[in-house]
C-alpha cells in the first residue's frame, strides 16, 4: 500500500526532465503531483517553491492557471493549496473507462464477500503496481489505500505476483528502480532474497505481504493475464494480521486465484495461463 518513493518525486520536481518534454507542462504536472502527495492541510507556496527550487513568482503563476482550471484549490489562512475538484473528476471519468475495472468490481465484491477482506485490483505498470479500484471489507476497520498512485512492488502481495510474471532481468531492473527500500522490518531488502520470494510466489500461484509494508497488515494476491498470456495485472485481499497457519494461508491464496482467474476469463473469454510458462 505505498506509493511512489519521495526519491523518485524529488528527482522529477528538481527538473530531471526528457528533451521531448514541453517544459511548461512538464513543470505544471509536477506541480499537480507536489500538491497532490502533500500533507492533508495543503501546502504553502513558500513549501512549493522551496520543494521545487523555484521563485515563488515563476509558481505563484503556475499555481494560479491550475487553480483557475480546477486543478488546484486554495483553502485559507494562508493560502494553502490543495487537489482541485478536476482530478476528482477526471479520475472517475478514467476507471469508468478501463474495462479491467469494470470487468472486476463485481468478481472483487464476490471475493470481498467470501473472505471478509478489502480487496484491490492493480494494472501492471512497468512491473509496479497501480491500483485502479478497491471493495472495502465488512466492518469498522478502513485501509488508506488511494487509487490511482504506483506503488513499490516488493512490498505488497500484488506487486509480487506481478513480480513473478517478469523474467529475472526485469526484477532486477524493477529492483534498481524502486531501491528495494524498507517499510517495516520484514521487507525484503536485497535481490537474493526478492529473487527467492519469486520462486516461492511462482511455485504456489499467489504471493502474500506478511506485515512488509505496514505493520498488523496482511496480504494475499495472484496475477491477471490478458489474450497473450501477459500479466496486465493482479487482484489482493488485505485485512489485519492474526495468527494464520500455513494451511488457512494457502486457502485463502486458492481463493484469490480462483478470482483473479474469473477477471482473466471475463477480461478475454478463454482461462488463464496460468502456470504456462
Amino acid at each position: 500500500m505505498s506509493t511512489m518513493s519521495k526519491t523518485g518525486l524529488a528527482s522529477m520536481l528538481l527538473g530531471e526532465q526528457s528533451p521531448t518534454q514541453v517544459a511548461s507542462v512538464a513543470r505544471a504536472l509536477q506541480l499537480i503531483e507536489l500538491v497532490v502527495n502533500g500533507p492533508t492541510d495543503g501546502l504553502s507556496l513558500a513549501d512549493i517553491a522551496r520543494s521545487t527550487n523555484r521563485s515563488k513568482s515563476a509558481v505563484l503563476a503556475t499555481l494560479r492557471t491550475l487553480v483557475d482550471f480546477g486543478y488546484v484549490r486554495t483553502i485559507d489562512p494562508g493560502p494553502k493549496y490543495l487537489p482541485g475538484m478536476t482530478l476528482i473528476r477526471f479520475g472517475d471519468l478514467t476507471a469508468g473507462k478501463d474495462p479491467l475495472s469494470a470487468i472486476a468490481r463485481p468478481i472483487l465484491a464476490e471475493l470481498s464477500e467470501k473472505s471478509g477482506l478489502t480487496v484491490r485490483v492493480a494494472r501492471n505498470v512497468g512491473g509496479f503496481p497501480v491500483f485502479i479500484d478497491r471493495v472495502d471489507g465488512p466492518g469498522v476497520v478502513r485501509f488508506h489505500t488511494p487509487l490511482g498512485a504506483r506503488e513499490l512492488p516488493h512490498v505488497s502481495s500484488a506487486g509480487k505476483a506481478i513480480l513473478a510474471e517478469l523474467s529475472d532481468e526485469q526484477i532486477k531492473s524493477v529492483a534498481r528502480e524502486c531501491g528495494l527500500i524498507s517499510r517495516t522490518k520484514r521487507t525484503i531488502t536485497t535481490l537474493s532474497g526478492l529473487q527467492e520470494e519469486m520462486e516461492k510466489v511462482r511455485r504456489e500461484g499467489f504471493a502474500t505481504d506478511e506485515e512488509e509494508d505496514v505493520p498488523g497488515i496482511f496480504c494475499v494476491g495472484a496475477a491477471i493475464f490478458d489474450h497473450h498470456g501477459q500479466c496486465i495485472g493482479a487482484i489482493s485481499a488485505t485485512g489485519v494480521r492474526r495468527d494464520l497457519t500455513p494451511r488457512q494461508v494457502n486457502k485463502l491464496g486458492k481463493l484469490v486465484i480462483t478470482h483473479a482467474d474469473q477477471i482473466t476469463k471475463q477480461l478475454h473469454g478463454r482461462k488463464s495461463t496460468r502456470g504456462a510458462k
